[in-house]
């Protein structure tokens, strides 16, 4: 299955490119990168980028493909399945867990559905730690057609699997960290040490 990195975001809350940011010698999402690709069962990992950042995702060593919608994750979810069916993540997510990303794409493929996002039990949906089908393309293309532009609408409208996160390994919670400001960065960092 295609490991797809998001990478489109403006890092607004962050105050620049928080992707490039080197946490321990390398750019943030080098390291999404490296554990998104250690997942047994991901056969390569694509950057999608906006027209913005993409000269500058080049060179991480991986395929870096355009998004041109712009219109948020939808967009780029919508992109990353023109590819095929994919595993899809954030680019600022640095602690992936290949482990989880396994047992995702094995409940993808058991239950057969258009989807497979891990839920909290109080509703909130990890839709960029998800495994989506190319049929969940079309799902999203009539949407962003009529100028809906939300990734978890799309998921709750559609015929999906859910994964309930704390009937996971607590363990590979952390998967789901992602790095939005400098205080989530300090976090990281002070975990790293």
């Amino acid at each position: 299955m295609l490991g797809i990195l998001l990478a489109g975001g403006r890092s607004r809350r962050f105050g620049n490119d928080k992707l490039l940011f080197r946490v321990d010698g390398r750019p943030l999402i080098q390291h999404a990168l490296e554990r998104l690709e250690s997942a047994s069962l991901i056969d390569e990992v694509i950057v999608v980028a906006s027209p913005d950042n993409v000269g500058r995702l080049r060179g991480l060593g991986c395929e870096v493909v355009v998004d041109e919608l712009s219109v948020g994750p939808a967009g780029g979810v919508y992109t990353a399945l023109g590819l095929g069916d994919a595993f899809v993540a954030a680019g600022d997510m640095p602690l992936i867990v290949p482990e989880l990303v396994d047992h995702i794409i094995r409940e993808f493929a058991r239950q057969g559905k258009t989807a497979c996002v891990p839920r909290w039990s109080n509703g909130y949906l990890e839709p960029l730690h998800a495994a989506y089908s190319r049929v969940f393309r079309g799902i999203l293309e009539e949407r962003i057609h009529s100028g809906d532009y939300s990734l978890n609408g799309a998921i709750r409208s559609a015929d999906v699997c859910y994964l309930e996160v704390e009937g996971l390994p607590s363990h590979w919670r952390g998967s789901f960290f992602n790095v939005n400001s400098r205080s989530d960065l300090r976090k990281l960092m002070a975990n790293s040490k």
